[in-house]
């Protein structure tokens, strides 16, 4: 739905010459022209307006002097940096564009009749006057010469394969009678025919047609031939084909044009000779004649150069140019340039550009150069509210084709409406007026404009024929003639329609490289006469010019990339440099073909698109990759080379935020990002809207509701509390109706009135409740692309759903129940915890009392409507469990149940006792503890029931609660759950149930298997056991307790229950209770255990603590000297890895100290089962892989939990040492206890002093980047990649942390230290008795 727009020409009058001009040809390498004429060649600038260059032709005898001679074809040659041209005496010259020679290079006696030369520039096509082909390479060294017309077909020839006759085949839309009809002759060529063979080349080179007169028929036929001469095929007999004669550089079809009876058409044949495909010009039969058909160098523009064939009343004839494209099919005619009837502005040569291709040369008759650069644009509305129809007109000769897709999406080549005009338009401009813009302007090709608006009487709701018009069409209010325009054709051009009669428009400056702007208003007069109340002299071509509708600023484009803006609104109106906020001047770096105008925080910018996809804001580059773009109530929509679409708020960004917005890849939930097919391009965007119109490269439409958009969209409509739109509108794009209420909670819960009433639907809100769910739409499918001000609600223990079910529901009930009963009921079942009990009981109550209200529902409508929420089963238990018979027999008659089945059932139910009867109801559906409950009451000749389902289902606690302590039924119970209790090794608890409910026998049983001592006794005693009993108890009491290395409850035992000392005595001296042994020894007077049994444990011990202390000292020098040695090679590792490879590389993190993973050993990978074991097992395999196999990859993390286990270990020895050495010194055994004490406070000090070196600061803080003066590149880049890995899980924080030492317990005794200051000096250790390493002791450590 493109239009061209003219957006510069150059007129030059400098190129003048004796004769007319006959062949133009295009420099390719510096755009310069090359045009010959009878008398001489010459090479022309169009831009500064110079000959750079003349040639005489006559003067070397090449032309006849006379000016009879003809130049039949020119081409630039640029490898050869020479023009070559052929004239109709024979002789083929090349004019060196360097020295301005000529030099004939060949030369044929009968004449030449054209010359073309192939794309590539490798061949050239001669014909003879002999009606012959000469093919010769660029050395121009004949390859074959061959007879233009040709008896046989060419190798494409078709076969017939004789399948039936041609009566009997299909004929298509002719009908049978095609059959029949006999092949009417062909007509011979058209008498203004020049009766000149015409040559065309395909794009690539390998094909090339010749159209020429056959001598048989008279009529023109096209031959293909392929690039070693060899003919291809020949064309069907078309009568009425013309001269014109035109290859696709695509490839794909020869256009040429043909005179039917009834019109005159230009006609497309493949390369095989058939038709395929035509347009009919807008001329009638006889009215004009194709001189030309010049396809331009994209295969994008057909233009057809014509003539009218009746001169006018002064006996001249007019000259037109058109400009055709094709889209879905269909040819439009986009721009139609009429030179009049003056024959010194005719043109007599026009070519494309071969490098620009919507360049266009032309040169009349007066020596003239006219270059025309056009652009593709989209004219559509610029409103930005409801009232723009987001119309888009597109130029189909002198039609406009309106399209207003607020209203319906037509496919082009259909529209909305048409706007007939009297001669063809060549552009087309909106109103650019709030709530006006969808009247439009047209510029035809007669430079008139013509005026077109609504009118105010049509309406939408009108009918015809039964339809509803849904698009008024819009209805011609005046035309204008504009005043002191010159005659040539556009010379008013980019148009715009600022105000009801204010127009501005470019059009020539009084310099080649100046514009002028005309501000265009109605004559006083009231005339139709546009006169020019204002105009500005502008230095530079104005290329493009756009206008925002929101602020009325006018930007202007010239041509280099310059911006300048517009001050049209006030008295005299000027043009500035465009600047920005501080007064920089801005312009566009690289000219762009596409502008539009919008507000980036708040600051306007001017956006541009280049014809190399870079999208521009100012001289700011946003992206590199953009196919088209459009800006739209505040968003800027883009589609991208990688067939994507992305939609923009641009308040909330800044230019750079842009940028960096454009270059990413966009998230999961992106909603600014979306997928679109390849090659689509915007057409519009419909204002305050959702919808985007895309079109295809084929020309179809395609409508997409953008999710940024229709998310915008929706959440404005959600804070104008326009439930209806917002809830439709999600329901036909499928977007989360959570998002109602999530959007604003607090706004929702405080309008839900409001939203029930505008819904006004009971299906809408039953959908709404249905797809509630506890997800946060907001946070997780759609995030607000912004901050939002909305304050979430604070967290409260209702859950989301139940919040807005309750809501709703209350909301409805106080509304108007009758009417919303099925949302009620959904309100219920919907809930977290689905309340069926109670949506049950109101279909109920509806059958018990039926509304009479109007249009209320009935309890079978409502049960039905329940069975569709909730599987029949279910609510048929549920329903079986209200115990209401009535209600479970209607939902069993709408379920699908044999009533064989449930009838006997329920039969059944209703002869038992009522208590009874609910507990055979809960228990079938597993309600166990209301059966309990329901059983409780029946009586005791149910207790047994009772008991059974209590130790079937484990409800010992319930049980008890339902019956009275002194009760038999309570103590059965607690005997059951003393029985159970022992089964799950919780003894003590049976014995404690035993013991209140009356049973102590059992009750000692149970305390005495869990070793519950004290509880023991005291039932003992209180049953109470005779004294040998009792004894006997404590002594197997004892027993237990030694076994279980409780020597002090055991002593206690024997002591004051046993009546045995000596025993108690022995359990105290076994498990080192010194102090208590001592009391019981003189307690009962047994000074003699003192030397028998206390003084050998005591020596024992004392031997005992040594050897542990000294096997403890050497594993944790030698894990410490190890320790060190690994993190040594580690660090050197780790080092040469950062030195070789790039920060980057994963495999450094394996070397670092705080990390020592590897997970591309063997050792890394732990098994894929530990997910699912328990903690202890996970915490088991952790430690599993922790090894202290020396190589192993986590070597040093072993070593440092062998060693924190060590320290830990020998710290808590602190309380038993202190009382040895007490016991010790007692008795006399000070050398033992000054070498005990020595050791341990050695031990002590050397693990103490190793803390800091095992465990450096630096293991701890590593998860702070490490930055600063005598940081590198590869440290810093490790640190941040250290710090962004996941946390260390327990075991790792467990080893990493450095174990605790109580160094505030007192265990040292002070009459042992003066021994040992007199025996060693300080700081010394016993060398005879350590052998580790002297590094163990840190220097300047002290005891």
């Amino acid at each position: 739905m493109r239009n061209l727009k003219l957006l510069k020409s150059l007129r030059s009058s400098e190129l003048q010459g004796p004769g007319s001009a006959q062949c133009l040809s295009v420099r390719a390498d510096t755009g310069s022209l090359l045009v010959s004429s009878q008398f001489a060649i010459t090479e022309f600038d169009p831009r500064t307006g110079q000959v750079v260059s003349e040639a005489s032709l006559t003067a070397d005898g090449f032309l006849p002097e006379d000016g009879s001679g003809v130049v039949v074809g020119l081409q630039d040659l640029a490898e050869l940096q020479s023009a070559c041209l052929a004239t109709a005496g024979g002789d083929v010259v090349l004019f060196n564009l360097n020295t301005y020679q000529l030099e004939c290079v060949g030369s044929v006696d009968s004449g030449l009749t054209s010359m073309s030369w192939s794309p590539d520039e490798e061949l050239v096509i001669l014909t003879t006057g002999q009606e012959t082909i000469i093919m010769m390479t660029k050395d121009f060294e004949p390859i074959t010469e061959v007879s233009i017309h040709q008896d046989d077909f060419g190798e494409g020839k078709f076969i017939t394969v004789g399948w039936g006759k041609k009566e009997t085949q299909f004929h298509g839309s002719e009908g049978k009678q095609a059959a029949q009809r006999k092949i009417q002759e062909v007509q011979p060529a058209a008498a203004w025919d020049d009766r000149r063979p015409r040559v065309t080349w395909r794009g690539d080179g390998q094909l090339f047609a010749v159209s020429a007169v056959c001598p048989q028929t008279g009529a023109r036929t096209v031959r293909v031939w392929n690039r070693e001469g060899v003919l291809q095929a020949t064309s069907e007999p078309i009568s009425g084909l013309e001269q014109a004669l035109c290859w696709k550089p695509s490839g794909s079809l020869i256009a040429s044009t043909q005179r039917h009876p009834n019109k005159h058409s230009v006609v497309f044949m493949e390369k095989n000779g058939l038709l395929h495909g035509d347009f009919t010009l807008p001329f009638s039969k006889d009215q004009a004649k194709v001189k030309d058909l010049l396809w331009n160098s994209d295969s994008t523009v057909l233009a057809v150069w014509l003539e009218d064939m009746t001169p006018g009343e002064d006996g001249q004839v007019n000259t037109y140019i058109q400009l055709w494209t094709v889209r879905n099919y269909h040819w439009y005619l986009k721009q139609s340039l009429d030179y009049g009837q003056d024959p010194q502005k005719a043109p007599v040569c026009v070519c494309w550009d071969p490098e620009c291709p919507l360049r266009l040369h032309v040169v009349t008759r007066s020596w003239t150069s006219l270059t025309y650069d056009w652009g593709w644009t989209t004219e559509r509305s610029p409103g930005l509210d409801d009232s723009d129809n987001a119309s888009v007109a597109v130029i189909d000769g002198d039609k406009i084709l309106v399209t207003t897709f607020r209203q319906c999406v037509v496919p082009p080549p259909m529209c909305s409406f048409e706007l007939q005009l009297k001669s063809p338009v060549n552009q087309v401009t909106f109103l650019c007026r709030p709530q006006r813009t969808t009247q439009l302007a047209a510029l035809t090709a007669d430079g008139q404009i013509s005026v077109y608006s609504q009118d105010a009487g049509e309406r939408a709701e009108k009918t015809a024929d039964g339809f509803r018009i849904m698009s008024p069409p819009l209805v011609l209010q005046k035309t204008f003639r504009v005043a002191a325009v010159q005659d040539d054709p556009l010379a008013l051009r980019q148009l715009l329609w600022l105000e009801d009669d204010l127009f501005v428009g470019v059009g020539s400056g009084l310099l080649p490289n100046s514009s002028t702007l005309l501000m265009l208003r109605p004559a006083q007069d009231a005339s139709d006469m546009l006169t020019v109340r204002a105009e500005m002299e502008v230095d530079g071509v104005v290329v493009s010019m756009v206008q925002c509708s929101q602020t009325s600023t006018v930007a202007l484009q010239l041509e280099d990339g310059q911006i300048r803006k517009l001050l049209w609104d006030c008295p005299e109106p000027s043009v500035e440099t465009w600047r920005d906020s501080s007064g920089c001047s801005i312009n566009f770096p690289v000219p762009c073909v596409h502008m539009a105008l919008c507000s980036i925080s708040r600051e306007e910018h001017l956006l541009g698109l280049t014809d190399r996809s870079h999208l521009y804001a100012g001289d700011t580059e946003l992206a590199s990759n953009v196919s088209s773009f459009a800006v739209c109530n505040d968003f800027l929509l883009i589609t991208t080379l990688s067939h994507t679409c992305r939609c923009l708020h641009l308040s909330s960004l800044t230019v750079k935020g842009l940028q960096v917005a454009l270059a990413s890849d966009g998230g999961q939930n992106d909603e600014t990002l979306r997928r679109v097919e390849r090659g689509s391009q915007i057409v519009t965007v419909v204002p305050q809207d959702t919808r985007v119109i895309l079109q295809m490269p084929r020309g179809n439409l395609e409508t997409v509701h953008h999710r940024a958009l229709v998310l915008a969209q929706l959440r404005q409509w959600l804070d104008d509390l326009r439930f209806r739109e917002a809830f439709e509108c999600m329901r036909k794009l499928r977007i989360n109706l959570n998002l109602i209420y999530d959007h604003n909670p607090k706004v929702f819960l405080e309008n839900i009135k409001t939203f029930i009433t505008q819904l006004n639907s009971i299906n809408y809100i039953n959908l709404f409740l249905t797809e509630l769910r506890e997800e946060d739409t907001t946070s997780s499918m759609y995030p607000h692309p912004q901050s939002s001000l909305v304050q979430p609600l604070p967290v409260s223990a209702q859950k989301k759903v139940d919040v807005v079910c309750d809501a709703l529901r209350s909301a409805m009930e106080s509304m108007d129940p009758n009417k919303f009963c099925l949302s009620i009921l959904t309100a219920h079942v919907k809930k977290t915890v689905p309340e069926l009990d109670i949506a049950l009981q109101k279909v109920h109550e509806l059958r018990e009392s039926p509304p009479t209200a109007p249009g209320a529902v009935s309890a079978e409508e409502a049960l039905k409507y329940l069975l569709f929420l909730v599987n029949v089963n279910d609510l048929y238990e549920h329903s079986l469990g209200t115990y209401d018979f009535d209600l479970v027999l209607m939902v069993a008659e709408k379920s699908q149940k044999d009533p064989k089945e449930y009838l006997p059932f329920l039969k059944m139910l209703k002869s038992l006792e009522p208590n009874y009867q609910h507990y055979t109801i809960d228990k079938h559906l597993k309600r166990y503890r209301k059966a309990l409950h329901h059983l409780s009451k029946c009586g005791k000749e149910h207790f047994p029931e009772a008991l059974k389902l209590v130790k079937e289902q484990n409800l010992y606690s319930e049980a008890l609660h339902l019956y009275t302590a002194n009760s038999a039924e309570y103590k059965a119970l607690s005997c059951a759950y003393a029985e159970h209790l022992i089964q799950q090794q919780q003894a003590e608890q049976a014995g404690l149930l035993l013991w209140r409910c009356g049973e102590p026998i059992s009750a000692l049983q149970a305390f005495a298997s869990s070793s519950s001592w004290r509880n023991a006794i005291c039932v003992a005693q209180q049953i109470p056991l005779p004294p040998d009993h009792l004894a006997l108890l404590a002594r197997d009491l004892a027993g237990k307790l030694t076994e279980q290395r409780r020597y002090s409850e055991a002593a206690l035992l024997l002591d004051q229950y046993a009546k045995d000392c000596e025993e108690a005595i022995l359990a105290l001296i076994t498990g080192a209770f010194w102090e208590e042994a001592l009391r019981l020894i003189y307690l009962h007077n047994r000074q003699d255990i003192t030397e028998t049994n206390l003084k050998p444990a005591l020596t024992e011990a004392v031997g005992t603590q040594t050897v542990f202390l000294e096997a403890q000292v050497a594993t944790f020098a030698r894990h410490r000297a190890r320790l060190a040695v690994v993190r040594e090679q580690k660090q050197k590792a780790r080092l040469d890895m950062l030195d070789e490879d790039d920060p980057d590389c994963p495999d450094a993190e394996f070397y670092s100290e705080a990390s020592s993973v590897m997970t591309g050993s063997k050792y890394s990978h732990s098994n894929s089962r530990i997910s699912s074991r328990s903690s202890k097992n996970r915490r088991k395999a952790e430690r599993k892989k922790i090894s202290l196999k020396e190589g192993s990859p986590m070597e040093d993390r072993a070593l440092m939990y062998a060693m924190g286990e060590i320290i830990t270990t020998v710290d808590k020895m602190r309380e038993e040492v202190h009382s040895l050495l007490k016991a010790l010194v007692l008795f006399q055994f000070d050398k033992q206890a000054e070498k005990l004490q020595l050791a341990y406070d050695d031990a002590l000090r050397v693990m103490e002093a190793a803390v800091p070196e095992v465990w450096p600061v630096n293991l701890q803080s590593n998860q702070t980047p490490l930055t600063g003066p005598n940081s590198t590149a590869n440290s810093i880049m490790a640190s941040f990649q250290q710090q962004q890995k996941p946390a260390a899980s327990p075991q790792d924080a467990e080893v990493l942390t450095p174990p605790k030492m109580r160094n505030g317990v007192k265990w040292k005794l002070t009459i042992l230290k003066s021994h040992r200051r007199r025996m060693e000096p300080r700081g010394a250790l016993p060398k005879k008795r350590y052998s580790h390493p002297k590094s163990l002791i840190s220097p300047g450590s002290s005891s």
